[in-house]
C-alpha cells in the first residue's frame, strides 16, 4: 500500500518543479516579445527615444482676417461677371447689305456697352448689400449677446443699436429697389437684343449681297447670339437676387419687431422662429432650384395654362394669374411644372426652337415669381411637338 505522505511530498514537489519551467516559459516569451515586436507605448524596441513629428499648420483666411464677421450675413447673392463678347471689326463692301451689317455692328456695339454699364451697376449693388448686411448682422449680434447676458429694462444703448440696425436694413431694401430697376432695365436689353438678332437672321434674304456680306453677318449672328444668352443670364441672376433678398428682408423686419421687445424687457426672447424657419427653408429650396431639381413626370397630364408664343409680345400675365390664383385657392400647397415645348422642324429648326422655348419659360418663370410665386413651388423641363405649329409654353398643377 502506498505511503499518502509520500506521495504528497512528491506531489509539491512536482509542482513547484512546474511551477519553475512555468516561470522560465513565461520570461523567455517575454524576453522574445520584447525583442521582436514593437511596444504599444509607441517607444522604440531596443530601447531608443521614438523621433518626435511636427508640422507647423499655418493660419487660415478666416482666422487671420482682422475684423471678423460673427453669425450669418444674408443670403448669398449672385457672383457672375458678366462680360460681353465683344464685336468684331468689319470692312465696308459698297453694297447695301454691306451698309446694313455696319448698322447692325454699331448697334450691337452701342447694346453691348449698356451691357457693360449694367454689369458695372450690378456689382456696385451687391457690394453695397454685403455691406449692409454685414453691419447690420454685426450689430444684432452685440445686441442679442448683452440681452444673453442680461441687462435693464429700456436700455438706451440697446435702443440706438437696434435703430441703426433698422436703418441698415432699410439701406438693404434700397438696394432691393436698386436690383429691381437694374433688372427692368435689363429686360430692355433682352428685348433690343432678341429683335436685332431678327433683324440680323432676316438680312441673309436681301438681295444685292456678296459673299464678303454674308460672311460679315455670321460673325455678326454668332456675336448677337452669345450676347443674348449673356443678357438671358443677367437677367436670371438679377431675379434670383431680387427675390432671395427680399424673402430674406422679410424675415429680419420681424426679427427686428421681436428683438425690440426683448428690450423693452431687458432679456433675450429668442429671434423670431417661424419666419426664420421659412427663411432658411426658401433658401434651401432655391438652391434646390438652382442645381436643377428634377420635375414631375408631365406626360398624359392636362395642362392648366397653355402659351403660344406665335408672336413678339404675348399678352399671357393677367390669364396665366386668374389660373394660378385658382389652382392655389382650391389647393393651397399646390407645385406647378412649367415645360417649355419647342415646334418640330428641321434639325437646325428644332434647335433654334428648343432655345427659344426654353427662353419663354425663363420668361414665364420670372412672371410667377413678380406674382409672388415662391420658386420653391415652381419646376422646370423642356420637350418638344413636332405637332405643334408655334413654340408653347405649358404649365402643369399638382
Amino acid at each position: 500500500m502506498a505511503n499518502p505522505v509520500r506521495n504528497l511530498v512528491f506531489g509539491r514537489r512536482m509542482l513547484l518543479a512546474s511551477t519553475a519551467s512555468l516561470a522560465l516559459l513565461l520570461s523567455g516569451c517575454s524576453y522574445v516579445s520584447d525583442e521582436l515586436w514593437p511596444s504599444l507605448t509607441g517607444e522604440d524596441p531596443a530601447g531608443n527615444p521614438a523621433p518626435v513629428l511636427t508640422q507647423q499648420i499655418p493660419p487660415s483666411a478666416a482666422e487671420a482676417n482682422p475684423n471678423p464677421v460673427l453669425g450669418q450675413s444674408g443670403p448669398v447673392l449672385g457672383t457672375t461677371n458678366f462680360v460681353v463678347p465683344g464685336v468684331t471689326p468689319g470692312q465696308a463692301t459698297g453694297t447695301y447689305v454691306g451698309q446694313k451689317v455696319q448698322q447692325m455692328r454699331g448697334e450691337l456695339a452701342q447694346l453691348q456697352q449698356q451691357v457693360t454699364q449694367r454689369n458695372q451697376q450690378l456689382q456696385g449693388v451687391r457690394a453695397s448689400a454685403t455691406q449692409n448686411s454685414q453691419r447690420y448682422h454685426g450689430i444684432v449680434a452685440a445686441v442679442s449677446t448683452r440681452l444673453q447676458m442680461g441687462t435693464t429694462p429700456g436700455n438706451p444703448i440697446l435702443v440706438s443699436q437696434w435703430t441703426q440696425a433698422q436703418t441698415d436694413l432699410d439701406r438693404m431694401a434700397a438696394d432691393v429697389g436698386n436690383m429691381s430697376n437694374l433688372a427692368n432695365q435689363v429686360a430692355a436689353d433682352s428685348a433690343m437684343s432678341t429683335y436685332l438678332l431678327q433683324s440680323i437672321k432676316s438680312t441673309y434674304s436681301l438681295s444685292g449681297a456678296i459673299d464678303e456680306d454674308h460672311r460679315q453677318l455670321a460673325v455678326l449672328e454668332d456675336e448677337t447670339a452669345k450676347t443674348v444668352v449673356l443678357i438671358d443670364r443677367l437677367l436670371g441672376e438679377l431675379s434670383q437676387d431680387v427675390a432671395r433678398q427680399t424673402n430674406y428682408i422679410g424675415a429680419e423686419r420681424t426679427n427686428l419687431t421681436t428683438l425690440s421687445a426683448a428690450i423693452k424687457q431687458g432679456e433675450l426672447l429668442g429671434p423670431g422662429l417661424g419666419n426664420r424657419a421659412n427663411f432658411y427653408a426658401g433658401a434651401q429650396q432655391f438652391a434646390a432650384i438652382d442645381q436643377g431639381a428634377a420635375p414631375a413626370n408631365t406626360a398624359g397630364r392636362t395642362p392648366l395654362v397653355v402659351i403660344r408664343f406665335d408672336r413678339a409680345d404675348v399678352p399671357y400675365q393677367q390669364a396665366l394669374y386668374n389660373a394660378v390664383s385658382q389652382a392655389i385657392a382650391r389647393k393651397p400647397n399646390a407645385v406647378f411644372d412649367v415645360v417649355a415645348v419647342a415646334a418640330g422642324g428641321t434639325q437646325a429648326q428644332t434647335a433654334s426652337n428648343q432655345n427659344q422655348a426654353r427662353r419663354n419659360a425663363d420668361r414665364v418663370i420670372r412672371s410667377l415669381a413678380d406674382m409672388g410665386l415662391p420658386a420653391s413651388r415652381v419646376n422646370v423641363s423642356a420637350g418638344s411637338n413636332i405637332q405643334a405649329a408655334t413654340n408653347e409654353v405649358h404649365v402643369f398643377v399638382r
